[in-house]
């Protein structure tokens, strides 16, 4: 096995007794950004020898629990979400805002509303590589994505 397949995730989950009860759209949404974040990764837990990793998920007390295993590791991890509390609350609304958009808004307005929303993405996936970092190192690609799981897991509704 090649050393960039070795350091993956192959599954995530979500820990059930940190997650509100949700609608079916915001399940949905949660299992996308799981598929996502397990068709393509690079994740490497600081002090582990080799992946792939499972990587369990869960929000308590607005804190982003991580659960990291491998064939060798086993470490828990726990991120204070306050950093990212306003990027979280911005992404969801300029979302809202672009499905408003795709629904009757011109191609330029459509292109704006998306630019926004990429940026807000890109700085969230900043902030929690940032808040990550000496735990757990990723590409910006899985940052990307781990940050739209974070959004989701944080969706009420």
């Amino acid at each position: 096995m090649s050393e960039a397949a070795a350091h993956r995730l192959k599954a995530v989950a979500l820990d059930p007794d940190g997650l509100s009860g949700a609608s079916a759209e915001v399940e949905h949404e949660r299992r996308v950004a799981i598929y996502d974040l397990i068709e393509e990764n690079a994740f490497r837990p600081a002090g582990a020898d080799g992946g792939p990793y499972d990587l369990t998920l869960g929000l308590r007390d607005n804190r982003l629990q991580m659960e990291v295993v491998g064939p060798d590791y086993r470490r828990g991890h726990v991120l204070s979400l306050s950093p990212l509390r306003g990027v979280i609350k911005d992404y969801h609304l300029i979302c809202e805002s672009y499905l408003q958009a795709v629904r009757g808004a011109s191609s330029v307005q459509i292109e704006a509303v998306d630019m926004g929303r990429r940026g807000l993405h890109d700085e969230g996936a900043r902030i929690l590589r940032e808040r990550l970092e000496g735990k757990v190192e990723m590409d910006h690609e899985t940052s990307r994505r781990l940050f739209t799981l974070v959004c989701a897991l944080s969706r009420r509704g």
